[in-house]
């Protein structure tokens, strides 16, 4: 039995993670270019005009590239996110469950309620966090790359342009130069698919470059730690509040969840959001930076880079956007993982009955 419910956690988390991810992927990608942007300390003041807000980079992102702009990435992520939630439900309730049997055995011994604490849930979740970082985030170097590949692009191109001035300062006419910058005007951009995306991670730094960002990723681990400990802990107390009273409903409606959901996400963003920027920051294509005082080679250069270059502020880039991206995605998520695991267990309660007549 306890096995067909990790296995229906499981399900019902990829079902619930896929529809989040399609209703708030835009955000999520303008997030992500958010993130991403590096504006030194003495130029952020004379840019600080281009920290447009999230509505107006929606809208430039679908002048400039479409519609599909805001959803470049979308296939590997979605991927991403039925691997991600079908491994990451199944290992946390194959893990609770272990925890909860521990739990009942401590209590026949005369130790514990039988009931877990919050360090046996910050376990649980972190055990399960930690094997799905290792299979997934892969794919999650594929989708930073795709979401931030035109914003690299951009870069380039600017540094390209950059070199030309220098070299029509020096030597070149006028006209040759004009020639020259309608020339690099004129090359549209490549198409840039996952497998183009998987070519570039590969041959800038072989395999390893499919685990770049790893150690602020698993360090976010905490980030669901929190957000089920916030979660779970509130569910159990509405229950017990609920089971007391004896009034009305015992069982929490779909609202309650949607909004239990959105503030347990709401304290795990605020608190491990530094360590997502520098993990995007890792996985995006580092000419982004543009010069090298910008662009980093791991985690700890990534972070010493940023506090003297950028500030603290840095590392809170986009903080809003995600906000409203993560808690209204793991609200949705909970909602219909939760609705989809009552009817799994309706419909098998309903089979055990038919098959017992």
């Amino acid at each position: 039995m306890s096995n067909s419910n990790a296995i229906a956690n499981g399900v019902a988390g990829a079902g619930g993670g896929i529809i989040a991810q399609i209703i708030t992927y835009p955000l999520q990608t303008v997030n992500t270019r958010q993130q991403t942007e590096r504006i030194a300390k003495r130029k952020a003041s004379s840019n600080s005009g281009s920290s447009s807000s999230t509505l107006v980079q929606i809208i430039q992102v679908i002048k400039n590239e479409g519609w599909g702009g805001l959803y470049s990435g979308l296939k590997p992520s979605l991927f991403g996110t039925a691997a991600s939630q079908g491994i990451y439900y199944y290992f946390y309730q194959l893990f609770k469950n272990k925890a909860e049997a521990i739990a009942l055995a401590r209590k026949h011994k005369g130790r514990g309620d039988g009931t877990l604490g919050i360090f046996s849930w910050l376990l649980v979740a972190a055990l399960a966090g930690s094997l799905n970082v290792l299979l997934t985030i892969p794919i999650w170097v594929l989708v930073t790359r795709m979401q931030t590949h035109t914003q690299a692009e951009r870069k380039i191109m600017e540094g390209k342009k950059e070199a030309l001035m220098r070299g029509a300062s020096e030597s070149s006419s006028c006209s040759t130069l004009h020639e020259k910058l309608a020339q690099l005007d004129s090359i549209k951009p490549r198409p840039y698919g996952m497998w183009h995306a998987a070519c570039e991670v590969y041959s800038e730094a072989g395999v390893t470059g499919f685990w770049k960002g790893i150690i602020p990723t698993l360090i976010m681990v905490c980030n669901p730690s929190i957000q089920f400990m916030i979660y779970e802990s509130s569910l159990k107390h509405l229950r017990a509040k609920r089971a007391a009273s004896k009034v009305g409903l015992k069982s929490v409606s779909a609202l309650e969840v949607f909004l239990l959901g959105a503030l347990a996400k709401l304290g795990a963003t605020v608190s491990t959001y530094p360590l997502l920027v520098v993990k995007s920051r890792l996985q995006a294509k580092q000419e982004i930076g543009g010069n090298i005082s910008l662009r980093y080679s791991g985690t700890i250069d990534a972070i010493i880079k940023m506090i003297r270059y950028e500030g603290f502020p840095g590392f809170y880039k986009g903080m809003s956007t995600k906000i409203v991206q993560s808690v209204f995605a793991a609200s949705v998520l909970f909602m219909v993982k939760e609705e989809l695991v009552k009817a799994y267990t309706k419909l098998a309660v309903k089979s055990q009955k038919l098959l017992s007549h």
